[in-house]
């Protein structure tokens, strides 16, 4: 009878690979000082972004989210680093 050695899972050892930070730009979107802020493209937001949308992010706890939606038309397609991320149409 042949003895195998425990299955050790690597991947619960391996070290945690570095989180790209979203990269958001401009004071506000729709209006300067707003919550919300556009975002550019990394390798993570590269699949939501649209040539006839805005990817907008909005942090997780603001209180008007479903307002800030049905005021855009914006469809939330993800929930990354603590924003929820917006296809806002822009035609």
């Amino acid at each position: 009878m042949k003895h195998f050695a425990p299955l050790i899972l690597l991947a619960a050892c391996a070290p945690e690979m570095p989180v790209e930070p979203l990269p958001l730009f401009g004071d506000g979107y729709r209006a300067e000082g707003d919550q919300c802020r556009r975002v550019g493209e990394n390798a993570v937001t590269n699949e939501f972004l649209d040539d006839a949308a805005d990817l907008v992010a909005c942090p997780e706890d603001m209180e008007n989210l479903g307002i800030f939606a049905i005021d855009t038309g914006g469809v939330e397609v993800a929930r990354l680093q603590g924003y929820v991320l917006y296809s806002v149409p822009t035609r």
